[in-house]
Formats: structure tokens, sequence, C-alpha cells
């Protein structure tokens, strides 16, 4: 078989993995047929056979593979997509929009996604063109066809080709411009610190839950005796009830973060220039502009968290002073995939902050689970979560909470002083962990590295489970002494699956450069084992400014390519991308240090290197170096 068969083949897997059903060669539409009936790509007028041609709701997908790489695509000198007979003929990129102006030109189809495809199943470029009735727009290269299956293609169609906005892109912005709002009103008139803000929206977002049980805002009416932070406090006090928080010292630990809202006067006194209590005033915007205009129990997005985090970005801080790393909500959400998360898991969070893992792994586990009866089983015995600080566990516990679960296993704990002998009786199968970052700075906190949270962390899960965790690349490196014994010691009980590096805009506004790590927990790590290292820095995430990180449609495509290599599906992809490899503890874990050219150079470029080469040499013959390359090397000089 030669090459450009098997390269169709590859072509032929990606449209079936993406559910797009392709004839090949040929098409049983008979309008299609009709329109390339004279579309030979040599121009000749004669039949035109694209070397596929699907139709996917109202477009048209027509492929052209080659089997070099330098066939992609040939422009004139203004940059444009050469159409004359040559180009269409022996270009892909070419003949494929040639086919589509005829289809075009022959049918009744005016939108057509035409393909451009070179190289192998290892090394090609995928190429997509949009061709409609009144222009063309080139788009950017693909590695999988799931943006033009029939659930996505309409969307990609509207927001690649159209350059419309999407609506979570809005949403996202309007949550933000919301946050900035909400933060400058807690600020300017509650004079609420940064610690404090994301308690007091919490206080008021569970308080908020009692509206449908008799609680009316219009009763915040400023008294002085019955105030208004008492009213609220009393509310969430039987949200939190109705949640059936337990036990009675989790309970009381929640409700002390936030006896704030009654015990501040400024924020219980009226204001003449808003004339309201400042806690009116947040809860009234609150219930206006967020809890009334979002599902909370309809999305794994950590809302809160998302707030929490504007509240750092908008305090000026990157946040150093309140130590935190939000994880984002994609992040969260792709970590269930790589764990390949079930609805019979059991899952631990160690650091949980503002509860992100746990409600992405709820939704996760709910969406899979059969009935009810094990839905409820999910929410009071699977889920588990430990975290340190106080406010952040009420955060972290109200969030839950308005997710529709009150059951949670959170607990307000130091995680290093929890056994992982007694964490296991709890059937640990699945650790999600992003841990406190950059707290081991000498020998004496050198116990709260990374490396240590994540050893601790698999020593608490059951023989055989998983745990993703997302580290600053420079956890994987491993520089100090202590942290190569600890490698060392992960290595001994535990299985390194593969480490993913990341977009380095992933905590943006941060400054950390983040990769996740995947082990199996209680299976040493043999040393015939293959892990597998990724380079996911570009995962379809761009920042746009005043937006921040926002994703692209590029997205979902790169997003597919990683869990297809990652699950072992695909199985011819490019050490630029993935590399498999036995590891030793003294490795750098990650993608750049076991990376290797496999490439190999089109003709072109061997040629270009050679003369490179033999440029290089001349000059320093010429410069009186011979002897580097054997020439003239006197005796015993080295």
């Amino acid at each position: 078989m030669n090459n450009e068969a098997n390269f169709d083949l590859y072509i032929h897997d990606l449209l079936t993995e993406a559910k797009i059903d392709a004839s090949y060669q040929g098409t049983s539409i008979n309008e299609l047929n009709e329109a390339l009936a004279t579309a030979s790509k040599s121009q000749t007028g004669e039949i035109g056979r694209p070397d596929y041609v699907a139709v996917v709701k109202d477009f048209v997908l027509v492929i052209e593979n080659k089997a070099e790489r330098d066939k992609l695509c040939l422009r004139e000198a203004d940059g444009k997509i050469s159409l004359t007979p040559k180009a269409t003929k022996d270009y892909a990129l070419n003949g494929a929009l040639f086919y589509a102006k005829k289809i075009i030109e022959g049918s009744s189809y005016k939108k057509v996604f035409a393909f451009g495809n070179a190289g192998d199943a290892k090394h090609h470029t995928l190429k997509p063109i949009f061709a409609g009735e009144d222009f063309v727009k080139e788009l950017g290269t693909v590695e999988t066809f799931t943006n033009f299956s029939s659930e996505n293609i309409e969307r990609f169609y509207r927001y690649e080709v159209l350059e419309e906005e999407p609506p979570e892109e809005l949403q996202q912005i309007d949550l933000e411009q919301k946050a900035k709002k909400l933060h400058e009103h807690l600020r300017n008139y509650g004079s609420l610190g940064d610690t404090e803000k994301p308690l007091v929206v919490s206080a008021i977002l569970l308080a908020l839950q009692e509206q449908k049980y008799g609680f009316r805002l219009d009763s915040l009416t400023g008294d002085e005796t019955d105030t208004d932070g008492a009213k609220l406090f009393r509310q969430l006090q039987n949200s939190l009830n109705r949640a059936n928080v337990s036990p009675e010292v989790k309970r009381e630990r929640v409700l002390n973060q936030f006896t704030l809202i009654k015990d501040r006067p400024i924020l219980n006194t009226i204001r003449p220039d808003i004339e309201k209590t400042p806690l009116r005033f947040f809860a009234e915007y609150l219930n206006r502009e967020i809890f009334s205009a979002i599902e909370l129990n309809s999305t794994p997005k950590d809302y809160l968290g998302m707030f929490y985090g504007e509240f750092v970005r908008y305090s000026g801080g990157d946040g150093q002073t309140l130590g935190v790393v939000l994880t984002p909500a994609h992040i969260t959400e792709l970590f269930c995939d790589l764990v390949n998360l079930k609805s019979s898991d059991v899952i631990f969070d160690p650091c949980c902050g503002t509860g992100g893992f746990l409600i992405a792994g709820m939704h996760r586990m709910l969406n899979s689970a059969e009935n009810e009866s094990q839905r409820k089983n999910i929410k009071q015995k699977q889920i588990f979560g430990i975290e340190i600080r106080d406010d952040m566990f009420a955060i972290a516990t109200t969030n839950m909470i308005l997710r529709g679960d009150g059951q949670s296993n959170l607990t307000c704990e130091d995680f290093f002083a929890k056994s992982p002998g007694k964490l296991q009786l709890h059937g640990l199968t699945v650790g999600f962990m992003n841990p406190p970052y950059s707290q081991a700075k000498n020998k004496a906190t050198q116990n709260l590295s990374e490396l240590n949270f994540i050893y601790h962390l698999l020593e608490s899960i059951l023989p055989g489970g998983r745990a993703a965790v997302i580290v600053p690349v420079s956890t994987m490196i491993g520089k100090t002494k202590d942290d190569k014994q600890m490698k060392a010691d992960i290595l001994k009980h535990h299985t390194l699956e593969g480490v993913i590096s990341l977009n380095k805009n992933t905590f943006y506004g941060i400054g950390t450069v983040p990769c996740i790590a995947v082990f199996t927990a209680g299976e040493p790590h043999s040393s015939e084992h293959v892990a597998k290292f990724i380079n996911f820095e570009d995962d379809g995430w761009e920042v746009k400014m005043h937006q921040g990180l926002i994703e692209t449609e590029r997205a979902k495509d790169r997003r597919q390519y990683l869990l297809d290599c990652w699950n072992g599906t695909r199985k011819d992809f490019p050490s630029s991308f993935m590399v498999e490899t036995t590891i030793e503890a003294g490795d750098e874990w990650l993608h750049s240090f076991y990376y290797y050219n496999d490439e190999i150079p089109d003709e072109k470029n061997f040629v270009e290197s050679i003369a490179d080469y033999l440029t290089f040499e001349a000059n320093m013959i010429f410069h009186g170096r011979g002897y580097l390359f054997g020439i003239g090397r006197e005796e015993g000089k080295t």
C-alpha cells in the first residue's frame, strides 16, 4: 500500500472518530455528483473525485490528501491560494478549494469546508478553509474533525467563520464585569479586606437560598436592634440546617467564619448615599445580578471560585498575599477525563480550596449515575475533601451546598496531620490536588514541598487508585537533594503514568507555569513501565486583552487530540507532542527532557542543512581551525 493510501486510511479513521459519514472518491448524493461531473483537478472538464466528501447538516466537507508535506498548498505572489491547473492537481488545499468552488457553483450547497491534508499519520498538517458564495476564509490547522461533527459544526461556523462572540465568552465577560463591580461595592461600602469579601458573598448567597422558604429582602430594614446582619445570619443558619451539614462542629466552624456580617457595624448601618445598609445593597446586587442570573446546579464551573479569583485580581495582587492559586474549570474537568472518573469512584481532594475539583468530579459522577439511589450515595459517601484554612473551608462548604450537596465529607484540618492508613478506610479511589505552591523555602519547610503533598496523597489512596495533580513544572525537575529523594520514594511505591506540560497562561495573572502529573497509587513503578510526556502548551486557550484567558473553538480539537493520545487510541503522534519512555527518579519528568526530533527532513531542508554545515566547516578551516574536523591535527594536540 502506498504512502498516500495509508494517509487516506488515517483520515478515514479521524472522520469515523468524529462520527462523520464520508464517501471515498465519490458520493451517493446526486446533486453533488452533478456538480463534480466536470470538476477534474486537472481542469480538463472530466469528472472530479475528491478523496472524501461528506454532508454534515447543511455543510459539505470536501477533503484532499497528499503524502508529501510540501504538497499542502501553493500560493500566488500575493499570498492567495493558486487555482491554476498544476496547483489544483498537485497540492492538497488548492485541489480541495477548487472542488469546493465547483460544488457551490453547481449545487444548492453554499457552505463548504475544504480540507487540504498533507503528510503521514505521525507528521502531517490538516488545514481547513471555508468557502461560501461571497467569501473564502482560511482557518487554523486541526488534529481531529471534532469541530466538524453534527454536534459542533454549526457552532464552529458561527464563532470561527462568522466570528460571532460565543455565549459562554460573553457570559464570562459579563460575570467578570459584575465581579469587578461587586468588589468595588464591597470595598467602598463595606471597607472589607481581601479575605473577607468572599466570605460576605458566600454568607449572602446561602441566605438567598432561603427565599424559596419565605425569606424576603425587604425584611432588611436596617433595624439597629435586630440588624440586617443578624437576619441574614439566621437565614444562612437555616440554609446550613436544611442542607443537613453535619456534624455540629463542622456547621459551627462554618458559621464562625460568617459572624462578621452581624458583628461589623459598618455593614449594618444605613448609608445616606444608598439609603440602605451595605448588607442589603450587597444582597440585592447578588440576587439580581448573580443568584437569579445563573443556574448554579447546571454547570461544573466553580462560580464562587471565579468570583474569588476576580477578587484576588482586582485587589491588585497576584495571589501571594492570600497564598492560593485557584484551578480553572477547564482543568478540573480535564482531570476527570485523565483518570477516567466513574460513578463508582470515591474522590478526595486534600487541598480543596473553594471545592472546584470536588464539584467537577461530583457533576461527572452524577451524570453517569444510573439511578437516584446511586446519585444520593455519590453525594453522601463518595466525595471527600480537606482544607486547612477556615475561610476557604467555609467557602468550599457553601459552594457544595449551592450545587445541591450538603453532605460532602469536607473537614477543616491539616492534611499532613492525617494518617494515610485512616484516610484509606474511606475507600478513596481517585485523588485530585492543586497543593499550595512554593512553601518549601528551606530545610525547615522542606516537608511542605509539592512532592511531599503528592507522596502523602498517593499514600492515602487505595492501591490501584488514580491521582492527578497540578503543580509548577519545577516540581517535576526535582532540583534539591530532598526532592530527588522524594521522587525516588514516589517511584518505589507508586507509578507515574505521565506528565502534561500546560499553557503558561493557565493560571493567568499568577505567573506560575504548571503541569499535570498522573499516578497510579500503591503499585511500584517498574523500570520497564512506559510513561507519557506531553507538550500541551497549545491547548486552544488564549489571553485576550481586558478579558483574560478565553476558550477558542480550537480548544475542543486540542483536548480531543490530547485524550486520544493519552488513552492510546491514537498510535501515531509526533514526538514534538508526546514521548513515551521509561524513566528514572533522577530524570526531569517533563516532555522537554525526553523530547527528540523524530521528523525526517524533506529534501529541501536536508540540502539546506548540508549547505549550512559545509559553509561552517569551510569558515573554520579558513580561520585556521581545521583541526576541529581532523584536518592538519598536530601530534598530541586535542
